[in-house]
């Protein structure tokens, strides 16, 4: 695989959230997992409940804190970097539904960041059949990393 740059920055308090170094084995897991071999950079930021809410109440007009946002990046035309995007996850939602689903939260982190990263490359799951795929995609990815199918719960 190509170079890869994760720049991982807290909002929040970093009790109970992975250490960078994570953030980079899932980022490298989704990028191989969905075939991507040109260089990758991207930026993970851990919100807090009211940053995660307000980002979501913005840019997507819901007014919740949700668990992972992505932000793909939107190149001019003739710009050629590796930029793929940003990613926002909120670390009191990732942490409540980790609990609340019966996961082990690092298999929950490493979800939601393989999900949002898959987002930014362009796989979505608005409909049946793409989220199929995603979550196909996404399963396989976290079994190659030891972590059972988060949709079996």
């Amino acid at each position: 695989m190509s170079h890869v740059e994760v720049a991982v920055g807290y909002a929040t308090s970093r009790k109970g959230v992975p250490a960078p170094a994570s953030f980079r084995r899932w980022v490298e897991a989704a990028l191989k997992g969905a075939r991507r071999r040109k260089a990758a950079e991207l930026a993970i930021r851990i919100v807090d409940a009211d940053e995660g809410q307000a980002l979501n109440r913005q840019y997507r007009g819901r007014d919740y804190a949700t668990n992972v946002l992505s932000f793909p990046t939107e190149l001019p035309p003739g710009v050629d970097l590796p930029l793929i995007g940003d990613l926002v996850i909120c670390a009191p939602v990732v942490t409540r539904e980790a609990a609340e689903q019966g996961k082990k939260p690092a298999d929950h982190w490493a979800h939601m960041t393989i999900h949002g990263t898959l987002h930014l490359l362009g796989y979505d799951h608005i409909e049946e059949a793409e989220a199929e795929a995603m979550e196909g995609l996404e399963t396989r990815i976290l079994a190659g990393l030891g972590i059972p199918d988060p949709y079996r719960v």
